[in-house]
């Protein structure tokens, strides 16, 4: 093992033992959250301190098309330097030859972040809380489909086939019979996880068909939102190794739950190291109240951020395991904004409006930019939700557009996620929203046709 591997996590040290590193793959994550980047040997990369990639990869729609966010300067397609961290490096365990990932940071050639790249929004945030004594801490829930493959856009997603050769059954939810169905899936997505160091808090059939659940451990934001970057990779490569596919889609299957990403925050006091939304008998702080103000508050204007696709609205349906309003409660699954039940150093609030296909830096980015404001403001949230919320009126944006249109009106939010970004980002999406409203569906086909 060469000197700069010694000083690696401990996890990619010990998946290398007594081999020889072939490849390291250089990635970022763009808006959507893919990662990009190059593939270089090992030797190289020992010898590189960065690489470039072109700034336009952050202009990119989802369908490879081109926002026109360039600037004044216009698509010149500029350099930018990426650099590694090197507290990221892991194992990429599903490939033929022995490889490690980093994740690098984005920066302009006079050395200041891109204001742009989805983990410099995060890292930003995280100062602003850090800069007023705070450390924020969150614990993200990933929900997702292992389906049947499909390669025909037209042909709807289904579930997957189950070892008892039956296709995975919905309405199943925490049966550890439906978990075992998908067994050999789930023991490769230990076994990558384990080899790149991640620890698992637990993996459950949730209600949909083929939907399964994977916690993971409360802990830094940008780190946790590393780990779901990551994450999201490993799954599918799981998923591929057993002829089926892993989704992260908002609602893949109409009559089914969409999948979320339930993101739980809490605030630790930098000098004490206790939760600020505790006080000393152990009762609930002005803190812990203004920030579920700051996310009833600010949530609307950052939806497109968190439900950042025409497909991400199709999951906010009432009466189907996801929120429709801004509500708050405690222990109470149909509002928008939960209290979990938990001791008083532990006492969190739980954001269940992220859908697990948003940019997981984004997505914890935005949910954070709204508490933030709320502890600034400090205003009080609405008085607690009583009974089923779903009973109560919708509060949040149901189409991309109108979500869009509160976030460029949000001026507060821009102003502690970039202003620069919250510019580019709304291009990019609007774009995207453009190229989906050129599309017709087989639904427009079918009923209008012949009959208007």
């Amino acid at each position: 093992m060469t000197d700069w591997m010694k000083s690696l996590p401990t996890a990619a040290q010990e998946y290398l033992e007594g081999r020889r590193l072939d490849e390291v793959e250089c990635i970022i994550s763009d808006l959507p959250g893919i990662a990009r980047g190059k593939a270089v040997p090992a030797k190289k990369f020992a010898r590189q301190e960065f690489f470039h990639l072109p700034d336009s990869i952050f202009y990119q729609t989802i369908t490879g098309g081109w926002g026109e966010a360039a600037g004044d300067e216009g698509f010149i397609e500029k350099d930018m330097v990426l650099r590694p961290d090197m507290a990221t490096t892991t194992a990429a365990p599903w490939t033929g030859d022995w490889t490690l990932q980093v994740i690098h940071d984005a920066y302009f050639t006079d050395g200041t972040p891109i204001p742009y790249s989805p983990r410099n929004v995060l890292k930003r945030v995280v100062e602003l809380y850090r800069a007023k004594g705070w450390e924020p801490v969150v614990a993200p829930e990933m929900e997702f489909y292992l389906v049947a493959r499909n390669i025909d856009p037209a042909k709807a997603i289904e579930p997957m086939m189950g070892r008892s050769g039956r296709p995975a059954a919905a309405r199943q939810a925490y049966s550890m019979t439906a978990v075992d169905e998908f067994g050999p899936v789930i023991d490769d997505i230990y076994d990558f996880a384990e080899a790149q160091g991640f620890e698992i808090d637990g993996i459950t059939q949730e209600g949909g068909a083929g939907q399964l659940e994977i916690n993971l451990l409360h802990g830094d934001p940008v780190k946790l939102a590393d780990e779901v970057f990551y994450f999201k990779r490993l799954i599918r490569e799981a998923a591929l190794r057993h002829n089926c596919y892993a989704t992260f889609m908002a609602k893949p299957i109409g009559a089914e739950p969409g999948s979320a990403m339930h993101i739980h925050h809490s605030i630790l006091d930098t000098k004490t190291g206790k939760n600020i939304f505790s006080d000393e008998n152990g009762g609930e702080t002005d803190a812990f109240f203004h920030f579920i103000a700051g996310l009833q508050n600010h949530l609307p204007s950052a939806i497109a951020v968190m439900a950042p696709y025409v497909n991400s609205y199709r999951r906010y349906v009432r009466d189907h395991a996801a929120p429709i309003n801004l509500e708050w409660a405690r222990d109470n699954r149909t509002t928008g904004i939960r209290i979990p039940i938990s001791s008083t150093s532990a006492r969190r609030v739980e954001n269940r409006l992220a859908g697990m296909d948003c940019n997981p830096y984004l997505g914890i980015a935005v949910s954070l930019a709204c508490g933030y404001l709320g502890l600034l403001e400090k205003e009080q949230p609405d008085a607690q939700f009583k009974g089923d919320a779903y009973d109560g009126e919708e509060a949040i944006p149901r189409e991309l557009g109108a979500a869009l249109e509160l976030f460029d009106e949000a001026k507060k939010l821009h102003d502690v996620l970039g202003p620069e970004f919250a510019r580019v980002y709304s291009i990019v999406k609007q774009t995207e929203y453009e190229e989906f409203l050129g599309v017709i569906s087989p639904w427009e086909r079918e009923h209008l046709l012949l009959n208007v």
